[in-house]
């Protein structure tokens, strides 16, 4: 799936990204969302940017992910105020600086919008491989009556798969938006 993704041209990214963005302005989910945790695209990944734009200036709160400490794999969620000046992390991802003063409680957020490399119609979700997303979401793992935040994957329609093997970190999703469709998976 990875490397599908990668031999996407930058017009196919584009043209698919602004698929799944579609989908997500048509959609409730995105409506009534009013703290969102979006992402910026590597590898290949879908891109947000058009959707963070239109959040922004609808006044939503808008978060972006960060590495705080790459030798634990530790991410925190960082206040996106518009046009702050962004630094490229370890691994070449565009983010927020952190500091004690931007960093969002995750239970705070309505949707946190994930990427992935794969997902299946289970709430599987199969990421880059650095479990930074199960570590900062890891308090789910035993939600019966938490519903926030709620946890979308995006992904391009060839991303999803027919089954996914689970491990017992992982923190499944609860829907994925795809160019062609929204799946609510509970």
């Amino acid at each position: 799936m990875r490397a599908a993704r990668r031999q996407l041209s930058s017009a196919e990214i584009n043209r698919r990204s602004l698929g799944v963005v579609n989908t997500l302005l048509r959609s409730n989910l995105f409506q009534r969302s009013r703290r969102i945790a979006f992402y910026l695209p590597n590898d290949g990944e879908v891109a947000l940017l058009p959707l963070l734009e239109i959040a922004w200036a609808r006044k939503k709160f808008c978060a972006l992910p960060a590495v705080v400490h790459p030798h634990f794999k530790c991410m925190k969620f960082l206040h996106y105020r518009g046009k702050e000046t962004l630094r490229s992390n370890r691994y070449g991802i565009p983010e927020s600086v952190v500091s004690s003063r931007n960093i969002v409680s995750v239970q705070s957020l309505d949707l946190v919008l994930m990427p992935l490399v794969a997902f299946d119609l289970d709430g599987n979700r199969l990421g880059m491989g650095g479990g930074y997303y199960d570590r900062a979401l890891h308090f789910l793992a035993h939600r019966s009556h938490w519903k926030k935040p709620f946890l979308l994957g995006i992904a391009y329609d060839f991303q999803e798969t027919a089954h996914l093997q689970r491990a017992p970190w992982d923190i499944p999703l609860n829907g994925c938006a795809t160019e062609s469709n929204l799946h609510i998976f509970r």
